[in-house]
């Protein structure tokens, strides 16, 4: 109700959903037969924008008739009682329990103005209570409001601040506590004091406006009774808290960097200076001064005089230092003394003055204040109208005395907390980020030299305090990279320096204070623009300073560095970046000057160059040598100066060993990562693109040959860092990988693209119409504080095949903008070198650079601009380069070749140009064009053993531009140029013509092997040419994992480079020839076919290649026993290092030979723990027929197969392979191995024959294979069985079963450097049925004595043995052999003797059956006796059954031998068996 009128009752109450939305009263339900109901209704009420005293809630209590009584009419509710309850209770919302009585009677007047738990005054008669007005009824009430506060902090706190807005009459009332104008300023200061006790959410609600008051309070102090109360410092004290407790509450979001989001959006969006209100005027004399805009409140006293004319008559007092004697002053003096006091200076000032938790807390939440003190100095800058002043006139100097007081605390507390408080070490950085951004605001707001002086403050401070070298340069770079970030930081830079027209500097800063003096350093020497000198670092002092800290951080040698020198060129690389993107900065000129900024980092990065990472080999992770001359780097930077500009003292940095710059330049350094290098590497190539290139040539010029070299060394690292390395081949990457590769991709294109030049209009060109992108445009072009991201997400991003062909894209464009970037300065150190005297000591580096581009993969437009720098070399240098750089014009051929195998036209075109030029440039001296003849014929040779992507068709179309180039020169017409480039041509193209069969059986290793292996023969007049396709044949071998054959090739490479050295030398200590090398393999030999009749070593050209040394006699041996030791072919290791070993003795190469030893140590130690175990290749005899084979027809080698390997798999695999070729029905595999007849075959079908072999030795040669390795090294005849009838069916009886052996021998012997050999010899011998059965019975006997002496027995093996032998199920087996053959004697006595072999065979049989019995009766356990049992009956059972048959004698061979009659060799040979096997015979009957 609004009143106690019923008829205005508030239609405020929400209704349910079967009535109006908002009504005036509503019901609970009836409570059937309870004394003490309970009532579970929720009722909501909407509360009016204005509450007065007399709003409340009306309760009505009814009591319900079930049944009416007779003569009862009217309704069955019956009135009982009422209770309400004020909304309003001492100007605040009543909230919680309350238990409320029940009046019976009519409520009277006036009633809404008490509670109903208080006696209502005056009241006659009285009114009646249920239970004598005690509490009965029980009823909860929330308020959910946001003009409401519902905490008594609050309540108090905005009640006071209310008061001292208003005249108000001494003594009053706020909630139930009476003030007295003596009492006022003790409870605000309580108040101000509990604030931050107020609970967080009515906190969080009303927080602008606590906030708003309270720094009101801080600036404009109370004056009661004339008195000035003090209360900034509870104020801010109180704000410090309330930070405290929203930053330390979990349910309140924070941002990315731990910042309260509702600070920041206070400081944001809220914060405004305190505003003046009006004075309230009471009482005042006519005569006394009025002011309307008072800068602070009055409060009346009792007596109604207004104590603000007093105040304007005293002196103004400091709200942080009332205690200072005041004297009068004029009016209009204290309006200028109240307009002085500002709210950033208080606010400094206490920040200054605070001490314990406070500035502990003020520390660890600086950003807010730092914020608060930026925003109200730019506010005071506009209501004062300052902004055009002097920058040094804006604020005071107490002001700024307090500001260097702060840079000097908060700087030493991050020491301490580093120092002594490890694990706070990341609190220490948030207050270095947010100190360094407040110095980054107050650059656009106060005096540039000042806000200088405080980095030199902080530098200096950091240093006294932290004694780790990587902690102190990660804290400063952090703290310069933001200062960097600034949008004028060129400007503050004075990168305009060397302009004659420069703008005025921005600021009275010490940078603009030195350049006053001097507008041109072109008086300077060019090479100090290269270093990091001092006039440098006062003309540059924010680029100075951060190129100290990158040095120091590169060249320091401590642990946890590498992150930091990744911030420090990150830090550099940002920077360039955003220039590059600042639309400011987009004229050439300007790119320019600010290039000129930048050149010392030139000086920085050659210092570092032996840290880069070596992109050339990414697999490997190794620095780059450090230069050999020897000789000191010209561009030394000078430590000592770039701390004194950094603010610390040079004697007091010395005495820290850690952190002793110079002691750094004798310590071994730390290598990059290879990330960091190549950041590194991209700003030194932006600066070498928008550099002035007169400045770059006057500075090369005078840089020394040693300096110019490592300037190469770096320019070649570039191109490995910068080759294209093609489209990503996932479709999905992290987010993280995802925003670095587009946000650095994007950057670097932006960045060295640059929009001017043929360059830039051809990158443009390449994205095509419509596919332009604006990069850059959501980059963080510097560090923004509400823009930094400090962590990134690990979501998963999937890429469309649209971005990642759009990545490839702009990494193409990149990589060919680098590379001409370095292109451009190779050709200024070419004009350079032209006019001094160190052509010599640099051609080889320029013409390395060259080279190794055209080996990198790289765009048509920049190998045109290659080419053409090439030739222009040639043209220049000519003699020079052929005579000096023998090797590396080798490889240029070879690069200029491959490239005439190009696809595209345009570089095939310069190709030729270019290999025509070598060949004419050449031909002026006869040893130079000769060993460019044969370089030509090497790299067409390498280019088809090892290129497996080059086109045969437009390489000759190439070769052929080449001879019209030579039949149109007219000036060389007259000479035998244009002949002997014919004869070049034709030997290249019939080298052409042997490689199409290669590339036609790339998928046939055996073939392509053959191939490579007729080539390598053919050029056995052309050592180099061998040389080289025997190691293609072992980079082949390799890969198909055949080591052996790769050693083996290599072991050939290593025997002919020894025939042709002991042509050149004749030392001991060298092998002889290829006769030294035949114990590793007798194959070898071969390779002495070339002898010094037929060439000579010594002509021009011949032998000419790296290999054809000592050093490259012995790496060719060391990879060929690396190969063999991985073919665990160890007992070759031995062989090949007895050929190594005399050169490393007569070289007294002590480590060498330690190294070779441990080597020989490992591979005798896995003899021994190997032995017998390992496995060596498995052998088949392959036969082709059909003349679908061509050549192959008719021909028969034996394949040599990984170990284990089928026939079915060897079967599968050539069917399959020729089955391609032909058709799956044109081929088809020989199922058995007996001989084919050709007439029989289908002539339009390729027939295959597949038998498996075993290695055969005669007697004699097992008397020298001993060994598991000699019985499988140096095989060349191979044995196969093959049975067969009379009839002609495979397989008979007994009598009628036949076998031939067929023994073929190859070639070569394997292993050999090919798998497949041919067969040149067959021998065949056709065993009767009789000899079978003796060789089986031999066999059987053999498996029997190896199972019963094994050791340790096997019970397994032997009992399965003996089982196949004497066993019940296989009984017939050897009894029927007996009874076939040895029943009877039989008739021709040419049988004889095998019948008697046989007769002595099963002999022997039986008795190794009866000790394998015997031996299984020792090894059996209980459970095994009745098996014991039965094999012991059926072994007596079985001799029982071939006793008769092995007694029975022929008497004609024991007939005495008188005479024997020796006709041949041969047989005496038999004669002799036979003499043995009577005596041994008869030794076995006795």
């Amino acid at each position: 109700l609004a009143d106690e009128d019923q008829s205005h009752a508030m239609q405020v109450i929400f209704g349910k959903s079967s009535n109006a939305e908002f009504v005036s009263e509503t019901y609970t339900a009836v409570t059937y037969h309870n004394k003490s109901p309970d009532f579970y209704e929720e009722v909501k009420l909407k509360l009016p924008a204005k509450i007065t005293g007399k709003h409340h809630l009306l309760f009505t209590f009814y009591h319900i008739s079930c049944q009416q009584k007779q003569n009862q009419t009217g309704s069955s509710e019956t009135l009982i009682g009422y209770s309400w309850l004020p909304i309003l209770m001492n100007e605040r919302l009543q909230t919680g329990h309350y238990c409320l009585p029940v009046a019976l009677d009519r409520l009277p007047n006036k009633y809404s103005m008490h509670s109903p738990e208080q006696k209502i005054p005056n009241q006659n008669p009285q009114i009646k209570w249920v239970d004598g007005h005690k509490g009965v009824f029980n009823v909860e009430i929330q308020a959910v409001s946001s003009v409401h506060t519902q905490d008594n902090h609050l309540d108090k706190f905005f009640a006071l601040c209310h008061t001292l807005e208003g005249q108000v009459t001494f003594p009053f009332w706020i909630l139930d506590q009476k003030i007295t104008e003596n009492d006022l300023e003790h409870e605000l200061k309580l108040s101000i004091i509990s604030l931050p006790s107020a609970g967080l959410e009515p906190l969080v609600l009303f927080l602008h406006q606590v906030m708003d008051k309270l720094f009101q309070l801080t600036v404009q102090p109370i004056v009661v009774a004339g008195q000035t109360a003090n209360l900034a410092q509870f104020t801010f004290e109180s704000v410090v808290s309330i930070v405290n407790s929203l930053h330390n509450s979990p349910d309140l979001s924070k941002d990315q960097h731990g910042r309260n989001c509702l600070l920041m959006s206070y400081v944001h969006y809220v914060f405004r200076l305190p505003e003046f209100q009006k004075e309230i005027a009471r009482g005042v004399p006519a005569a006394g001064p009025i002011i309307p805009e008072s800068r602070y409140y009055t409060v009346g006293r009792s007596s109604a005089v207004n104590v603000g004319s007093r105040l304007l008559q005293s002196r103004i007092l400091s709200s942080s230092n009332p205690d200072i004697a005041g004297t009068p002053v004029l009016a209009d003096e204290v309006k200028t003394l109240s307009s002085s006091k500002q709210f950033h200076e208080e606010l400094a000032l206490q920040m200054v003055v605070s001490a314990g938790m406070v500035r502990e807390n003020v520390f660890k939440y600086a950003w807010f204040f730092y914020e608060l003190l930026v925003k109200s100095m730019a506010q005071y800058l506009c209501q004062m109208d300052k902004q055009d002043s002097s920058r040094k006139l804006r604020f005071s100097d107490r002001f700024k005395d307090d500001i260097i007081t702060i840079v000097t605390i908060v700087t030493a507390e991050i020491g301490t907390i580093l120092v002594k408080q490890q694990k706070e070490a990341e609190q220490a950085e948030k207050i270095n980020i947010s100190l360094a951004f407040f110095l980054y605001d107050l650059l656009s707001l106060m005096d540039r030299g000042f806000v200088f002086n405080l980095i030199k403050i902080y530098c200096q401070q950091l240093s006294g305090k932290l004694q780790s070298l990587p902690t102190l340069i990660s804290m400063r770079l952090e703290f310069l990279r933001i200062l960097c970030s600034h949008e004028h930081y060129l400007s503050l830079n004075l990168f305009f320096i060397t302009n004659q027209s420069a703008p005025a500097s921005p600021c009275l800063s010490i940078s603009s204070q030195n350049s006053s003096s001097s507008s041109s350093v072109q008086d300077q020497r060019i090479a100090n623009m290269f270093e990091l000198s001092t006039d440098y670092r006062q003309q540059h002092y924010l680029t100075g300073l951060l190129f100290a800290e990158l040095a120091a951080a590169l060249e320091a040698e401590v642990e946890g560095i590498a992150r930091v020198q990744k911030k420090a060129v990150n830090a550099i690389l940002n920077l360039l970046c955003s220039h590059d993107l600042d639309s400011r900065y987009s004229k050439p000129e300007i790119k320019t000057k600010i290039a000129a900024l930048y050149l010392p980092l030139i000086g920085i990065i050659l210092d570092v160059l032996p840290q880069l990472y070596d992109f050339t080999d990414a697999r490997i992770r190794k620095t780059r040598p450090a230069t050999s001359d020897g000789e000191a780097d010209t561009s030394t930077i000078n430590h000592n100066v770039a701390l004194i500009i950094a603010g610390n003292p040079v004697n007091t940095m010395l005495r820290s060993s850690a952190i002793a710059f110079s002691s750094l330049s004798s310590k071994p350094t730390t290598p990059l990562a290879a990330d960091t290098s190549r950041d590194l590497l991209i700003s030194f190539l932006w600066i070498l693109k928008n550099a002035d290139q007169t400045l770059i040539r006057k500075w090369a010029a005078d840089l020394p040959v040693t300096q110019l070299n490592k300037l190469l060394d770096l320019l070649h690292l570039c191109v490995s860092c910068f080759e294209y390395r093609g489209k990503v081949s996932s479709d999905k990457v992290s987010t993280q990988a995802l925003q670095k590769s587009k946000h650095t991709k994007a950057r670097l294109e932006e960045v060295l693209l640059g929009n001017a030049g043929a360059r830039g209009e051809m990158m443009k060109r390449c994205r095509g119409p419509g596919n332009e992108r604006n990069f850059g445009l959501n980059e963080n072009l510097r560090w923004r504080k509400d823009q930094t991201q400090w962590r990134q997400g690990n979501e998963r991003h999937e890429k469309t095949k649209a971005d990642l062909d759009q990545e490839a894209l702009v990494s193409g464009n990149l990589m060919t903008e680098a590379n001409l970037t370095i292109l451009d300065t190779l050709e200024i150190i070419i004009q350079v070198i032209s006019m001094s005297d160190c052509k010599d000591n640099v051609l080889g580096s320029v013409l390395r650079i060259l080279l190794h581009s055209l080996g990198c993969i790289q765009s048509s437009y920049f190998l045109t601009h290659c080419f053409s720098t090439l030739r222009a070399l040639l043209a220049k240098y000519a003699d020079l380069l052929f005579e000096e750089e023998a090797e590396q014009c080798s490889d240029m051929c070879q690069r200029v070749l491959d490239h005439c195998s190009s696809s595209m036209d345009s570089t095939r075109t310069q190709a030729c140009a270019t290999l025509y030029l070598i060949m004419r440039h050449s031909f002026s001296t006869i040893s130079n064009f000769a060993r460019v003849k044969m370089q030509v014929t090497m790299s067409l040779a390498s280019l088809v053993g090892k290129s497996s992507d080059f086109n045969e068709e437009y390489l000759r179309r190439s070769l052929r531009a080449v001879l019209a180039y030579a039949e149109e020169d007219e000036d060389m017409q007259q000479t035998m140029f244009p002949i002997q480039v014919e004869e070049l041509l034709l030997n290249l193209n019939s080298i052409l013509s042997d490689t199409v069969k290669m590339r036609e059986f790339q998928k046939d290793p055996e073939m392509l092997m053959d191939l490579m292996y007729r080539l390598a023969k053919g050029y056995q007049t052309s050592p180099d040419l061998r040389l080289t396709w025997l190691q293609n044949m072992a980079e082949k071998h390799t890969k198909r994992k055949c080591y052996t054959e790769a050693a083996l090739c290599l072991v050939h490479a290593a025997a002919l480079v020894a025939e042709y050295l002991s042509m050149l030398e004749d030392h001991k200590y060298l092998p002889v020839g290829s006769v030294s090398f035949q114990n590793i393999s007798p194959n070898v030999l071969e390779e002495s076919a070339v002898s010094d009749d037929i060439l000579s070593p010594d002509e021009d050209g011949i032998c000419s290649g790296r290999y054809f040394s000592e050093n490259g006699l012995v790496g060719l041996l060391e990879q060929a026993a690396e190969l063999f030791n991985t073919a665990c072919m160890f007992e070759s290791v031995n062989e090949v290092y007895k050929v190594v070993i005399p050169i490393q003795e007569a070289h007294r190469d002590v480590n060498k030979l330690a190294y070779t030893h441990g080597k020989l140590k490992n591979a005798f130690n896995n003899i021994t723990a190997k032995g017998s175990k390992r496995m060596f290749g498995t052998y088949f005899r392959v036969a082709f027929y059909g003349a679908k084979f061509g050549d192959l027809d008719e021909h028969e080698y034996v394949y040599k197969e990984p170990t284990i390997t089928k026939l079915p798999e060897i079967s599968h695999r050539l069917e399959a392979f020729y089955g391609k070729c032909f058709g799956e029905d044109a081929a088809e595999v020989i199922k058995d191995s007996s001989p084919v007849e050709k007439s029989k075959l289908d002539p339009n079908k390729a027939y295959i024959q597949i038998t498996f072999v075993e290695p055969f030795f005669d007697d004699y040669e097992m008397k020298d294979r001993i060994t598991h390795f000699e019985k499988n090294f140096n095989l060349r005849r191979f044995m196969y069985t093959t049975p067969f009838t009379k009839d002609g069916r495979p397989r008979g009886d007994l009598k009628e079963q036949y076998k031939r052996k067929t023994i073929l021998t190859t070639l070569h012997a394997f292993p050999y450097i090919k798998t497949r050999i041919n067969v040149i010899q067959k021998e065949e011998f056709i065993l009767t049925p009789i000899e079978v059965a003796i060789e089986d019975m031999q066999k059987k006997t053999l498996e029997l004595a190896t199972a019963t002496h094994q050791e340790p027995p096997d019970p397994k093996l032997l009992q399965m043995v003996l089982q196949g032998s004497v066993g019940t199920t296989v009984n017939q087996g050897p009894l029927e052999v007996a009874q076939v053959f040895l029943a009877e004697i039989p008739e021709d006595s040419k049988l004889f003797r095998h019948h008697n072999k046989l007769r002595l065979c099963f002999k022997e049989f039986i008795m190794r059956c009866g000790e394998a019995v015997e031996k299984n009766k020792n090894l059996i356990a209980s459970d095994q006796k009745e098996y014991q049992q039965e094999l012991k009956k059926n072994y007596n059972k079985l001799k029982e059954n071939l006793r008769p048959m092995i007694g029975r004698k022929i008497p004609d061979l024991y007939k005495p031998v008188m005479k024997i009659h020796r006709e041949t060799k041969e047989s005496c040979k038999r004669s002799s068996f036979r003499k043995n096997e009577t005596s041994s015979s008869s030794s076995q009957n006795s």
